[in-house]
Protein backbone atom coordinates (compact mmCIF):
# COMPACT_ATOMS: atom_id res chain seq x y z
CA UNK A 1 0.00 0.00 0.00
CA UNK A 2 1.94 3.30 -0.94
CA UNK A 3 1.77 5.98 1.75
CA UNK A 4 0.49 9.30 0.71
CA UNK A 5 2.85 12.39 0.35
CA UNK A 6 2.73 14.86 2.91
CA UNK A 7 1.26 17.29 0.17
CA UNK A 8 -1.56 14.89 -0.40
CA UNK A 9 -2.56 14.53 3.53
CA UNK A 10 -2.17 18.11 3.78
CA UNK A 11 -4.95 18.35 1.04
CA UNK A 12 -6.60 15.92 2.16
CA UNK A 13 -7.13 17.35 5.77
CA UNK A 14 -7.49 20.85 4.04
CA UNK A 15 -10.68 19.87 2.22
CA UNK A 16 -11.68 17.79 4.94
CA UNK A 17 -12.01 21.44 7.14
CA UNK A 18 -13.31 23.00 3.91
CA UNK A 19 -10.61 25.60 4.22
CA UNK A 20 -8.84 27.28 1.15
CA UNK A 21 -5.36 27.60 0.78
CA UNK A 22 -5.29 31.38 1.14
CA UNK A 23 -7.61 30.92 4.58
CA UNK A 24 -5.32 28.03 5.71
CA UNK A 25 -2.42 30.52 4.97
CA UNK A 26 -3.59 33.64 6.65
CA UNK A 27 -4.58 31.54 9.86
CA UNK A 28 -1.11 30.13 9.78
CA UNK A 29 0.73 33.29 9.01
CA UNK A 30 2.56 31.69 6.08
CA UNK A 31 2.43 32.87 2.66
CA UNK A 32 -0.48 30.91 0.13
CA UNK A 33 2.97 30.32 -2.54
CA UNK A 34 4.56 28.71 0.47
CA UNK A 35 1.51 26.66 1.07
CA UNK A 36 1.26 26.03 -2.50
CA UNK A 37 5.19 24.98 -2.61
CA UNK A 38 4.65 22.37 0.40
CA UNK A 39 1.42 20.81 -0.87
CA UNK A 40 3.10 19.95 -4.46
CA UNK A 41 6.26 18.69 -2.81
CA UNK A 42 8.42 21.35 -3.90
CA UNK A 43 8.89 22.92 -0.02
CA UNK A 44 9.73 21.19 2.69
CA UNK A 45 7.59 22.77 5.87
CA UNK A 46 9.82 23.32 9.65
CA UNK A 47 8.47 20.44 12.26
CA UNK A 48 6.99 23.94 14.01
CA UNK A 49 5.60 24.76 11.36
CA UNK A 50 3.78 21.68 10.61
CA UNK A 51 2.63 21.21 14.05
CA UNK A 52 1.06 25.01 13.34
CA UNK A 53 -0.95 24.05 10.48
CA UNK A 54 -1.83 20.43 11.93
CA UNK A 55 -2.91 22.75 15.03
CA UNK A 56 -5.30 24.59 12.95
CA UNK A 57 -6.99 21.91 10.98
CA UNK A 58 -7.71 19.75 14.14
CA UNK A 59 -5.19 16.89 12.83
CA UNK A 60 -5.71 14.09 15.44
CA UNK A 61 -2.26 12.58 17.14
CA UNK A 62 -2.44 9.88 15.02
CA UNK A 63 -3.13 11.38 12.16
CA UNK A 64 -0.14 13.84 13.35
CA UNK A 65 2.68 11.40 13.59
CA UNK A 66 1.69 10.34 10.06
CA UNK A 67 2.10 14.01 8.82
CA UNK A 68 5.72 14.36 10.76
CA UNK A 69 6.75 11.28 9.45
CA UNK A 70 5.56 12.25 5.62
CA UNK A 71 7.62 14.98 6.01
CA UNK A 72 10.94 13.11 7.39
CA UNK A 73 10.77 13.99 11.07
CA UNK A 74 10.38 12.32 14.03
CA UNK A 75 6.41 11.39 15.37
CA UNK A 76 5.99 13.56 18.30
CA UNK A 77 3.26 11.54 19.68
CA UNK A 78 3.65 7.63 21.86
CA UNK A 79 1.05 4.89 21.78
CA UNK A 80 1.22 2.63 24.53
CA UNK A 81 -1.00 -0.32 25.21
CA UNK A 82 -3.67 0.47 27.66
CA UNK A 83 -2.25 -2.83 29.81
CA UNK A 84 1.23 -1.40 29.75
CA UNK A 85 3.29 -0.87 32.94
CA UNK A 86 3.65 3.00 31.79
CA UNK A 87 -0.50 3.48 31.46
CA UNK A 88 -1.20 1.26 35.10
CA UNK A 89 -2.16 5.08 36.33
CA UNK A 90 -4.06 6.15 33.66
CA UNK A 91 -5.63 2.44 33.85
CA UNK A 92 -6.97 2.83 37.69
CA UNK A 93 -7.94 6.38 36.51
CA UNK A 94 -10.81 4.64 33.65
CA UNK A 95 -11.31 1.92 36.70
CA UNK A 96 -12.14 4.21 38.91
CA UNK A 97 -14.40 5.97 36.62
CA UNK A 98 -16.84 2.77 35.77
CA UNK A 99 -16.28 1.66 39.30
CA UNK A 100 -17.90 4.75 40.49
CA UNK A 101 -20.44 5.08 38.66
CA UNK A 102 -22.38 1.70 39.50
CA UNK A 103 -25.26 0.81 39.77
CA UNK A 104 -25.48 2.39 36.58
CA UNK A 105 -23.69 1.05 33.48
CA UNK A 106 -20.70 2.49 32.12
CA UNK A 107 -17.81 1.13 29.43
CA UNK A 108 -14.28 2.20 27.72
CA UNK A 109 -13.79 2.41 24.45
CA UNK A 110 -11.22 2.72 21.61
CA UNK A 111 -10.91 4.68 18.52
CA UNK A 112 -13.01 1.75 16.77
CA UNK A 113 -15.85 1.34 19.26
CA UNK A 114 -13.76 -1.82 20.67
CA UNK A 115 -14.89 -2.03 24.72
CA UNK A 116 -11.39 -2.10 26.34
CA UNK A 117 -12.87 -1.99 29.93
CA UNK A 118 -16.47 -1.49 31.72
CA UNK A 119 -18.11 -2.12 34.95
CA UNK A 120 -20.48 -5.17 36.20
CA UNK A 121 -23.28 -3.37 35.69
CA UNK A 122 -22.70 -3.61 31.75
CA UNK A 123 -23.87 -6.81 32.30
CA UNK A 124 -27.80 -5.46 32.22
CA UNK A 125 -27.01 -4.77 28.55
CA UNK A 126 -24.47 -7.70 27.50
CA UNK A 127 -27.17 -10.31 28.78
CA UNK A 128 -29.53 -9.59 26.21
CA UNK A 129 -27.12 -9.94 23.39
CA UNK A 130 -26.15 -13.32 21.36
CA UNK A 131 -22.41 -15.07 22.89
CA UNK A 132 -20.53 -14.67 19.78
CA UNK A 133 -20.75 -10.61 19.81
CA UNK A 134 -18.42 -10.67 22.51
CA UNK A 135 -15.82 -12.49 21.19
CA UNK A 136 -13.07 -9.95 20.65
CA UNK A 137 -12.84 -7.32 19.53
CA UNK A 138 -15.75 -6.60 21.45
CA UNK A 139 -17.35 -4.02 19.27
CA UNK A 140 -20.36 -1.92 21.37
CA UNK A 141 -21.96 -0.45 18.32
CA UNK A 142 -21.88 -3.53 16.27
CA UNK A 143 -23.62 -5.06 19.80
CA UNK A 144 -25.82 -2.10 20.08
CA UNK A 145 -27.26 -2.48 16.13
CA UNK A 146 -26.82 -5.84 15.22
CA UNK A 147 -30.11 -7.90 14.65
CA UNK A 148 -28.37 -10.53 17.57
CA UNK A 149 -27.51 -8.22 19.48
CA UNK A 150 -29.32 -5.12 21.73
CA UNK A 151 -31.39 -3.93 18.55
CA UNK A 152 -34.27 -6.12 19.08
CA UNK A 153 -34.26 -5.26 22.58
CA UNK A 154 -34.76 -1.52 22.21
CA UNK A 155 -37.93 0.45 21.99
CA UNK A 156 -36.64 3.18 20.20
CA UNK A 157 -34.80 1.24 17.44
CA UNK A 158 -35.37 3.68 14.75
CA UNK A 159 -34.13 6.94 16.83
CA UNK A 160 -30.98 5.31 18.69
CA UNK A 161 -29.96 3.99 15.56
CA UNK A 162 -30.18 7.26 13.36
CA UNK A 163 -28.67 8.80 16.65
CA UNK A 164 -25.32 6.17 16.35
CA UNK A 165 -24.86 6.91 12.88
CA UNK A 166 -24.87 10.33 13.25
CA UNK A 167 -22.08 10.26 15.90
CA UNK A 168 -20.19 8.00 13.61
CA UNK A 169 -20.16 10.45 10.66
CA UNK A 170 -18.84 13.07 12.94
CA UNK A 171 -16.18 11.07 14.18
CA UNK A 172 -15.62 9.65 10.14
CA UNK A 173 -15.48 13.59 8.92
CA UNK A 174 -13.56 14.69 12.08
CA UNK A 175 -10.52 11.52 12.15
CA UNK A 176 -11.17 10.22 7.74
CA UNK A 177 -10.51 6.77 9.53
CA UNK A 178 -10.95 4.20 7.28
CA UNK A 179 -11.75 2.19 10.13
CA UNK A 180 -14.65 3.89 11.28
CA UNK A 181 -15.80 4.09 7.12
CA UNK A 182 -16.11 0.39 7.41
CA UNK A 183 -18.12 -0.36 10.88
CA UNK A 184 -20.36 2.49 9.30
CA UNK A 185 -21.28 0.53 6.69
CA UNK A 186 -21.42 -2.90 8.15
CA UNK A 187 -23.71 -1.02 10.84
CA UNK A 188 -26.01 1.20 7.61
CA UNK A 189 -26.22 -2.35 6.32
CA UNK A 190 -28.15 -4.03 9.04
CA UNK A 191 -31.73 -5.11 8.39
CA UNK A 192 -34.16 -2.44 9.32
CA UNK A 193 -37.85 -1.51 8.95
CA UNK A 194 -38.44 1.42 6.25
CA UNK A 195 -39.77 4.20 8.73
CA UNK A 196 -36.24 2.92 10.98
CA UNK A 197 -32.92 4.51 8.28
CA UNK A 198 -34.80 8.02 8.28
CA UNK A 199 -36.12 8.49 11.37
CA UNK A 200 -34.23 11.10 13.09
CA UNK A 201 -33.58 12.44 16.88
CA UNK A 202 -36.62 13.24 18.60
CA UNK A 203 -37.02 16.54 20.12
CA UNK A 204 -36.28 16.18 23.63
CA UNK A 205 -33.15 17.38 25.59
CA UNK A 206 -31.46 14.42 24.64
CA UNK A 207 -31.97 11.09 22.46
CA UNK A 208 -32.65 7.92 25.20
CA UNK A 209 -31.37 4.51 24.60
CA UNK A 210 -34.98 2.88 25.94
CA UNK A 211 -34.58 -0.87 26.43
CA UNK A 212 -36.69 -3.28 26.94
CA UNK A 213 -35.29 -6.21 29.63
CA UNK A 214 -37.10 -9.22 31.23
CA UNK A 215 -37.70 -7.15 34.61
CA UNK A 216 -39.27 -4.23 32.57
CA UNK A 217 -38.31 -1.25 30.76
CA UNK A 218 -35.20 0.87 31.46
CA UNK A 219 -34.56 4.94 29.95
CA UNK A 220 -31.23 5.37 29.73
CA UNK A 221 -29.70 8.60 28.51
CA UNK A 222 -25.16 8.80 28.46
CA UNK A 223 -22.21 10.85 28.71
CA UNK A 224 -19.03 10.70 27.07
CA UNK A 225 -15.67 11.82 28.77
CA UNK A 226 -12.05 11.94 27.38
CA UNK A 227 -9.35 12.64 28.86
CA UNK A 228 -8.61 16.57 28.57
CA UNK A 229 -5.00 16.87 28.13
CA UNK A 230 -3.57 13.35 26.31
CA UNK A 231 -0.13 13.16 24.44
CA UNK A 232 -0.44 9.69 23.82
CA UNK A 233 -1.97 8.57 21.43
CA UNK A 234 -4.22 5.82 22.92
CA UNK A 235 -5.03 7.70 25.82
CA UNK A 236 -6.58 10.64 22.97
CA UNK A 237 -8.45 8.02 21.55
CA UNK A 238 -10.52 6.50 24.58
CA UNK A 239 -13.70 7.59 25.81
CA UNK A 240 -15.73 6.74 28.69
CA UNK A 241 -19.37 6.19 28.09
CA UNK A 242 -21.58 6.22 30.85
CA UNK A 243 -25.68 5.67 31.04
CA UNK A 244 -27.59 7.08 33.17
CA UNK A 245 -31.20 6.61 34.37
CA UNK A 246 -33.75 9.24 32.42
CA UNK A 247 -36.26 8.82 35.12
CA UNK A 248 -37.28 7.72 39.02
CA UNK A 249 -38.54 4.05 37.82
CA UNK A 250 -35.52 3.30 35.72
CA UNK A 251 -33.21 4.50 38.93
CA UNK A 252 -35.10 2.05 41.22
CA UNK A 253 -34.86 -0.80 38.65
CA UNK A 254 -31.29 -0.56 38.24
CA UNK A 255 -30.74 -0.41 41.73
CA UNK A 256 -32.77 -3.80 42.52
CA UNK A 257 -30.81 -5.59 39.46
CA UNK A 258 -27.90 -4.66 41.39
CA UNK A 259 -28.54 -5.73 44.54
CA UNK A 260 -29.78 -9.21 42.86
Amino acid sequence: MQVATLGEQLREWRTRRRMSQMDLALDTEISTRHLSFIETGRSKPSAQMLQRIADRLEVPHRARNALLLAAGYAPDYQERALDSDEMAGMRAIVEHVLKGHEPYPALAVDRHWNMVAANSAVGILTGLAAAHLFEPPVNVLRIALHPEGLAPHIANRGEWRAHLLERLDHQIDASGDAGLIDLRAELAGYPAEADERHRGAANGIAVPLILDTPMGQIRFVSTVTIFGTPVDITLSELAIEAFFPADAESAALLQKLAER
